[in-house]
C-alpha cells in the first residue's frame, strides 16, 4: 500500500499534495462526461465559485477521495467516514441498522455505471446500492490501492497481501484474485483501462497488459513511482507510465521516453492524467528553493495538448 507522509514532514508536503489535488479536481471536472464545457475565452477568475472549508465544519476529517453517482450526489471519502454532498451541504452517511463499513477511514471511491458506489476503506471493501450495503470479507485487512470499472462492468482492485501484490476482479458479486503465488511482485498499485478496452496494471518494477488475451508483462528499468495514478494515455493512444526515471511510453514491445517539453528537467512527476479532449497533464514535485541546506518542495503542473 502507498503510505502517506508522517506527521513530522507534513509541512511542505501538505501544500504540495493540496496543489496536486486542486489541479486534478479541475482536470477530472473537465474530463467527466457530466461536466458542462467551459468558455475558453474566460479566465478562471471570471467564474463564480463557492468554497466549503473544513475549518467551518464541512468535514470532520481530511478528504481522501470523491466520486459522483448517476443520481447527482457527490460522495466524499474522509478519514472519519463517508459524506454525501448535494451541492449545498454535506450529510454524514449512515449505514443501515445492523451493518457497517469495514473501517471508517475511507481510502478511495468508485461510482460504477449501474449506480453502485464502491468504497475502499483502510481495512476492507464495501459497495452501496439501492439502500443495501455489501461487504467483501475476501478483502479484509488487505492493503488496497487502485479501483476501476472496465467497459464490461467488472470492477478491478489492485491490492497487496503478506504474500505480495494482488489483482482482483468482482463480477456479479464474486471476487477472484491473481497473484496469491507471489507472481505479481511486492505490490500492484495503479490500474487503467485504455481507449481500446485493454486493462493495465502497474507493479513495483513492471507493468502488465492484463486483458484482453493472456497477460503480458513489460519490465520497467528503475521501477514505477508507486502512486495510484502511475498510468495514463497519450492522444495517440500510447499508454504512458510514470517511472522513477520520468514519463515513459509503451511503443510496440518497448518502453521508450515520452517527450514533454513543458515539464522542467528537475520535476519528479507524481501523478498523470489525460482529459476527454486528449490533453495530457500531471503534477510533480520539484526543488524551488533552499531553507538552510534542505531543498523545499513545491508543486509543478505540466501539460501537453493533443496535436
Amino acid at each position: 500500500m502507498v503510505r502517506s507522509a508522517q506527521a513530522s514532514v507534513v509541512g511542505a508536503g501538505i501544500a504540495s499534495r493540496t496543489a496536486c489535488c486542486i489541479v486534478f479536481a479541475c482536470l477530472l471536472s473537465a474530463w467527466s462526461p457530466r461536466a458542462p464545457a467551459l468558455d475558453p475565452a474566460l479566465d478562471a477568475s471570471q467564474y463564480g465559485h463557492t468554497a466549503w472549508k473544513v475549518r467551518e465544519g464541512f468535514s470532520k476529517g481530511s478528504i481522501t477521495s470523491f466520486a459522483q453517482t448517476p443520481d447527482g450526489y457527490l460522495w466524499l471519502g474522509t478519514t472519519s467516514g463517508l459524506l454525501r454532498f448535494d451541492g449545498v451541504r454535506t450529510v454524514p452517511w449512515q449505514p443501515p441498522v445492523g451493518s457497517s463499513l469495514p473501517e471508517n477511514q475511507v481510502r478511495s471511491l468508485l461510482a460504477a455505471r449501474d449506480g453502485t458506489l464502491w468504497i475502499v476503506t483502510l481495512r476492507g471493501l464495501a459497495s452501496w446500492s439501492g439502500g443495501k450495503l455489501v461487504t467483501y470479507p475476501r478483502f479484509d485487512d488487505l492493503g488496497m490501492n487502485g479501483l476501476v470499472e472496465d467497459r464490461d462492468g467488472t470492477v478491478w482492485i489492485s491490492a497487496e497481501s503478506p504474500g505480495g501484490g494482488l489483482l482482483c476482479s468482482i463480477r456479479l458479486g464474486k471476487p477472484e484474485c491473481a497473484g496469491e503465488d507471489g507472481g505479481l511482485g511486492a505490490h500492484v498499485t495503479s490500474l487503467y483501462e485504455d481507449s481500446n478496452g485493454a486493462l493495465w496494471a502497474a507493479g513495483a518494477d513492471r507493468v502488465w497488459r492484463w486483458k484482453p488475451g493472456p497477460p503480458q508483462a513489460y519490465p520497467v528499468p528503475g521501477g514505477m513511482v508507486g502512486s495510484m495514478q502511475d498510468l495514463s494515455e497519450a492522444a495517440t493512444r500510447t499508454v504512458l507510465l510514470l517511472t522513477r526515471d520520468g514519463i515513459r511510453q509503451i511503443v510496440g514491445n518497448r518502453i521508450e521516453p515520452f517527450p514533454l517539453a513543458s515539464m522542467p528537467r528537475s520535476a519528479r512527476p507524481t501523478r498523470v492524467l489525460r482529459d476527454r479532449d486528449g490533453a495530457f497533464g500531471g503534477c510533480s514535485k520539484t526543488a524551488k528553493g533552499v531553507s538552510g541546506s534542505r531543498p523545499m518542495k513545491a508543486s509543478t503542473v505540466f501539460a501537453r495538448s493533443p496535436r
